[in-house]
């Protein structure tokens, strides 16, 4: 489960930035949050970032999925290809600096990375053992004599091989090829992601992502029937979705493809529409279903950019239930995604509203609702917002 995340000098983010999960001490047990297993706090399963366009918000979630991405994946990156991070353009430094709290199988991990597009600078791992954190490894450059120093208190890999990792790659993400069992366990429950950000933002759905959510559905008939029964109560008036395989011609081979179609009736008759040639509010539907249903059966999280692109914003509120309801979200799955549509401000918290503006110095800065006084949790949250009571709105 996440927690907090503080970053800073990152794209469009000068000073430290804080994205959390946290909710304070006055929060309810609300179905929206839930309690932490490693600490007495409760955790939101939803965040909601809101701003102007430009304003920052991508970046945000940008930095949440990268250093998830770090920490799994990064050692699998090819040499010589370079990172998903840029420091802000008017400072002067070439770090950029995170630190992610998160919990995984009962235990509450607080990791630091400090990094520029050469190398690792600055990497540990603490766990949280008492009242304070117990370093399990720690590894730091030395730019004047060029030598990189690791320590590994309580971490377990053969120290050889940990002087062997890539200047940009995680110790984590190298331990876990070696199966460190802190390792695994991390790399485990940060990897059961899925986000729709990528180095350059949001990664919009396209026809291969129809054929690739077909082929995950004919895989899971349980997911299918999932996706189905949420398509036909969300009004997109389909009575069933159904996968046949198909033979195409390509580069003059004959292949077979999966294509779903949807299934239409009035009651008497039936007719059958390749998906394609549905709406793109109900292909954009079908991919993201695909996308959600197996995070919120397994757990994990969900980095989303325009959740409402291609849908109707009443659509919305539906999305949002399957994490607020315990049914649908066992695990406790957590979703942050940015919105255009404000309306949905009076759908959550004001522990779960974040908001994002950039200033005169062409800085993004970024709160949360509940950290701003004079707000009540009975506010009206979009009429003030609309009105310009919390900033965060375009200056036109």
């Amino acid at each position: 489960m996440l927690h907090t995340l503080r970053f800073s000098n990152f794209f469009s983010f000068a000073e430290e930035t804080e994205v959390s999960f946290v909710l304070d001490a006055r929060s309810n047990g609300a179905e929206s949050s839930f309690s932490s297993t490693a600490t007495d706090r409760r955790l939101s399963k939803l965040l909601a970032v809101v701003g102007a366009n430009g304003a920052g918000k991508t970046n945000v979630i940008k930095a949440l999925d990268f250093v998830c991405w770090f920490v799994t994946k990064s050692f699998f990156m090819e040499s010589g290809h370079s990172l998903a991070v840029k420091p802000h353009a008017f400072e002067a430094s070439g770090a950029s600096r995170f630190e992610l709290e998160f919990e995984a199988h009962g235990k509450l991990y607080r990791y630091t990375l400090v990094l520029n597009k050469e190398r690792v600078l600055l990497e540990s791992l603490r766990l949280k053992t008492s009242r304070l954190f117990s370093t399990l490894f720690s590894r730091e450059w030395d730019a004047e004599t060029g030598k990189e120093s690791i320590k590994q208190p309580n971490f377990g890999l053969p120290q050889k091989q940990a002087e062997k990792v890539k200047p940009l790659t995680s110790l984590i993400s190298m331990a876990e090829q070696f199966g460190v069992e802190t390792a695994h366990a991390i790399v485990e429950v940060l990897g059961r992601r899925h986000s729709n950000v990528g180095a350059i933002g949001r990664q919009a759905f396209q026809a291969p992502d129809v054929l690739g959510a077909a082929k995950f559905f004919a895989d899971s008939e349980t997911h299918r029937l999932r996706m189905v029964d949420l398509l036909n109560q969300w009004d997109f008036g389909l009575k069933d979705v159904r996968l046949e395989t198909l033979r195409t011609m390509s580069e003059g081979k004959e292949e077979e493809v999966l294509v779903p179609f949807g299934i239409h009736s009035d009651g008497e008759r039936e007719v059958k529409f390749p998906m394609f040639a549905e709406s793109s509010g109900t292909q954009a539907a079908f991919v993201l279903l695909a996308d959600l249903l197996p995070i919120l059966a397994e757990g994990g999280t969900v980095i989303f950019d325009e959740l409402e692109s291609d849908l109707h914003p009443l659509m919305l509120e539906p999305i949002l239930n399957l994490f607020i309801s315990q049914k649908t979200n066992p695990h406790n799955a957590q979703l942050i995604f940015t919105c255009h549509s404000v309306e949905i401000l009076n759908l959550l918290k004001k522990g779960q509203i974040m908001l994002v503006e950039k200033n005169e110095r062409c800085r993004s800065e970024a709160w949360r609702l509940s950290d701003m006084e004079g707000v009540r949790a009975d506010d009206n949250f979009y009429a003030k917002y609309m009105a310009g009571a919390y900033g965060a709105v375009p200056m036109l």
